[in-house]
């Protein structure tokens, strides 16, 4: 036996706990955050209130008078037919005639205060009211609703006493006796705005939530898109690099070499001057390749630009017959104008022994008034600045130097030698990698 009630107890709370998970799977059919689910799911709820207090006002009035007053149920039990049937179209029914519904629905109203008492009454007044308030976008129409309601309340109330119970009570003894029930159709309303104006504002928190994740993903989109964008821009330019400058001097080198193999038995001074020179513009393009790859493989350099500049003066002193005496000054710059400044040291050096057969250099790097200045000058045989063409490396210096905010400038006499000018606008702290 005892096995027998245990049986029975876990089905009772099987079948209880599939009634619970209906219950929650039905609540969670039902989107909050969507206006009109919302409203549908309130409408449910106020139809199976309404009849639910329909049922109870039935029965009430049964255990109140007995099942001998059949006439008095099947009446109520009619209006209350009526009622329902004129909610369920209000409630569920789009193309309907709702104000003359409405009518139905005082009239009605007004009935019920009449024929039976009780918080019955009131309640199904009440769930009416609600259905009005969760519809009604305008809180004006809902506080003339519930003025009007007020009426038609205190009619019935005042038709019941003066017909049914036959009490001639004044106008103030009939509203004092009412005020309980006035006053629950002003807190209710009160109670239900205040919960709908709490929900308009939930709606529209929620609304700006859902457009600012919007936002949110829209920009993580253009931010991946931004991000790919630069590395593919970032490879472009380091590959550009690697033509324009380690390509290049890997042509100079070649050309030094060539020409300095056919002039060695004539003027080997000359040859080895020009040997000099390719071994100098070798080491650069070992040292730029270097870099981008270095670039590539996204490993940032902790090289100071003083430290850098000096490694560039020394491997071109190294092992030749070239001095060059310099002042650097530890200046503090960005990782593009670092590249540019050892680039366009290298490129004044290489340039001074190639074409001005330079043999002494003069390099100076200071930074005053929120402007770098770049002066490298050498003792060669100089040029003709009017009569002088622009190379590559000028003109890909130049290029740069614009795009940087700064300008390149040049200076030469005829075997007076040449001075390279170089400007750019102070970083500071500045980190940053054009």
């Amino acid at each position: 036996m005892d096995k027998e009630k245990e049986t029975q107890i876990n089905e009772q709370s099987a079948d209880s706990g599939v009634k619970k998970k209906s219950l929650f799977r039905w609540l969670l059919k039902y989107d909050f955050r969507d206006k009109e689910q919302f409203v549908q799911f309130g409408k449910w709820l106020l139809f199976i209130l309404l009849i639910a207090m329909e049922l109870f006002m039935l029965l009430s009035h049964a255990n109140a008078y007995g099942w001998r007053d059949w006439k008095m149920l099947i009446t109520i039990f009619a209006i209350e037919a009526v009622f329902t049937v004129s909610q369920a179209l209000k409630l569920f029914v789009f193309r309907v005639d709702k104000m003359r519904l409405y009518a139905v629905d005082a009239a009605v109203s007004c009935v019920f205060m009449f024929l039976t008492e009780g918080v019955y009454p009131i309640a199904i007044f009440l769930i009416v009211l609600t259905e009005f308030y969760i519809t009604a976008e305008d809180i004006k129409t809902c506080v003339i609703m519930v003025c009007i309601g007020s009426v038609i309340f205190e009619a019935g109330y005042i038709l019941r006493h003066w017909l049914v119970l036959e009490e001639r009570l004044d106008f103030l003894s009939m509203f004092t006796q009412s005020s309980g029930s006035l006053l629950a159709l002003v807190v209710h309303f009160f109670i239900v705005q205040i919960g709908l104006g709490f929900y308009r504002q939930f709606l529209k928190l929620n609304k700006t939530l859902t457009e600012l994740n919007e936002s949110k993903k829209e920009l993580e989109k253009a931010y991946a898109v931004v991000a790919e964008v630069t590395v593919l821009e970032e490879r472009q330019r380091i590959a550009k690099d690697v033509h324009d400058t380690a390509g290049h001097s890997i042509t100079t080198v070649i050309m030094q070499t060539e020409a300095a193999k056919r002039i060695f038995d004539k003027n080997p001074e000359e040859a080895r001057a020009k040997i000099i020179a390719a071994n100098l513009q070798a080491k650069h393009a070992l040292e730029e390749l270097r870099e981008s790859v270095h670039l590539l493989s996204g490993a940032q350099s902790s090289e100071t630009l003083q430290h850098a500049l000096e490694n560039i003066v020394h491997e071109s002193t190294d092992g030749t017959n070239i001095t060059i005496r310099s002042k650097i000054e530890d200046v503090e710059v960005s990782s593009a104008k670092h590249r540019f400044l050892c680039n366009t040291l290298k490129e004044g050096i290489s340039n001074g022994l190639r074409h001005g057969g330079a043999t002494a250099f003069w390099f100076e790097l200071k930074e005053s008034d929120g402007q770098i200045t770049f002066l490298l000058s050498d003792n060669g045989k100089g040029v003709d600045v009017q009569d002088m063409k622009e190379g590559f490396g000028l003109s890909a210096m130049r290029e740069r130097a614009k795009s940087l905010g700064g300008e390149v400038r040049y200076d030469s006499t005829k075997d007076e030698g040449f001075e390279l000018y170089l400007f750019l606008p102070s970083d500071g702290n500045d980190n940053d990698t054009k």
